[in-house]
């Protein structure tokens, strides 16, 4: 029988940052009004959950206490401080659960300061709830699963290209479809398509990458990250009234994922949310592209897109390169030249203005009447294909299956730093 003394025995999370940092971090936290929560975390790091539980509250209270932008960024180091305090009690009682839960949300919502002890946490929590599993045996539905073809997160059967064509944007496929160029080099790439800011798909190119195959089994997917806490959008887009962002765990999605188009309407979607720099298991099954060395710059972002059919990504223009990985499934993209600026009516409202106002699959003709005539590229992203977007192309983004992508943003030499 497995025993949670028998994991803490083993290993235990170490905190070095935090037990070098804590004391001039209390002092700092306490010169911004934050004498009760300096109290309590004394008393947390002196064994009392309780009072760990109450610090974390009041950072959390903080953090709510305004717009993001002007949370001061002391209570952001302060809420991870506090999930540390948490996990660490969660951990000693064998809740490894509730332990990642804890520094999931200390890296989500808090800051930097104490960033490595989080990870470091996260991977001593990890492996005890792995070697947990193992003596507890394999999953008993894992053959049923199986058998009903409901382990697959897209089956090849679920493609149907005639009805597809049906949903998407009017004059879909019709005019110029995207290039596609198989294993090209680097050179050839930074020649043809990089210099000259022009769209191409790059096939034969992630064959290597151990997430085509596994990111296609869900039971996978909830062995190394379903107990996990990530940000999800719900809504049909970030642009309509009713769109929401919830934080659940990684299971909880993957099971919206496979009930969507059976039992809701609104779907569920990881969008543009740096997955792999919180779940190392997954970053460990892609590699970077060489692609993105062209320019002689550096890599800015790497996101993770993953939902059911359906979700889409209405069309905006991003400041960087961009290589959009898809993994699993199919999407459909279309693209406007970096050239249109007015006659896609972008929004004059600065947290928008990279967005257009145009919704492609109901298009308004009265108030945008400059955009359906537009000349555009479009494409159906095939399963294990990359597309190059270049910087300030407009893009409209449509998931046809259930959808894993990753996207790779960097900056040539000349360009500044994500912000």
């Amino acid at each position: 029988m497995y025993s949670p003394a028998a994991a803490t025995s083993a290993t235990t999370i170490s905190t070095p940052t935090l037990d070098a940092e804590s004391h001039a971090f209390l002092q700092s936290i306490t010169s911004h009004g934050g004498y009760a929560y300096a109290r309590m975390a004394t008393l947390a790091a002196a064994g009392d959950q309780r009072a760990a539980e109450a610090a974390r509250d009041m950072a959390w209270e903080q953090l709510h206490s305004g717009p993001w932008h002007s949370v001061l960024p002391v209570w952001r180091d302060a809420y991870s401080m506090a999930c540390l305090h948490v996990a660490k009690f969660h951990f000693s009682n064998g809740e490894f659960i509730d332990a990642l839960r804890a520094l999931d949300m200390g890296i989500l919502m808090g800051g930097p300061l104490f960033r490595k002890d989080l990870d470091s946490a996260i991977e001593v929590v990890s492996g005890a709830k792995a070697r947990q599993y193992h003596n507890e045996g394999a999953d008993p539905d894992n053959e049923s699963r199986e058998k009903d073809g409901s382990r697959w997160l897209v089956c090849p059967e679920e493609f149907d290209k005639s009805k597809v064509q049906q949903i998407l944007p009017i004059r879909s496929l019709s005019s110029k479809i995207v290039g596609k160029r198989s294993a090209l080099s680097l050179e050839g790439f930074l020649r043809e398509y990089f210099l000259s800011g022009s769209p191409v798909i790059l096939t034969d190119c992630m064959a290597h990458w151990p997430a085509r195959t596994r990111w296609n089994d869900m039971d996978y997917l909830r062995r190394v990250a379903g107990d996990r806490t990530v940000p999800v959008e719900v809504g049909k887009n970030y642009l309509c009234s009713e769109w929401k962002q919830e934080l659940i765990t990684f299971s909880q999605f993957l099971e919206r994922v496979q009930s969507d188009g059976c039992r809701s309407k609104v779907p569920t979607y990881l969008a543009q949310h740096q997955l792999f720099d919180q779940i190392n298991e997954l970053r460990k099954d892609i590699s970077i592209p060489d692609y993105c060395y062209a320019g002689g710059g550096e890599l800015r972002s790497l996101n993770a897109w993953f939902g059911p059919a359906g979700t889409v990504t209405p069309l905006h223009h991003d400041p960087h390169h961009n290589i959009l990985a898809q993994v699993v499934g199919k999407k459909y993209v279309r693209l406007y030249s970096v050239s249109y600026y007015e006659e896609l009516y972008p929004y004059s409202e600065t947290m928008l203005k990279n967005s257009s106002q145009v919704d492609l699959d109901n298009i308004d003709d009265v108030e945008f009447p400059k955009v359906r005539d537009l000349e555009f590229v479009d494409c159906i992203l095939e399963e294990g294909e990359m597309l190059y977007i270049p910087p300030k192309w407009w893009h409209y983004v449509r998931s046809l299956t259930r959808s894993f992508s990753v996207s790779f943003w960097w900056s040539d030499c000349g360009s500044s730093t994500v912000s």
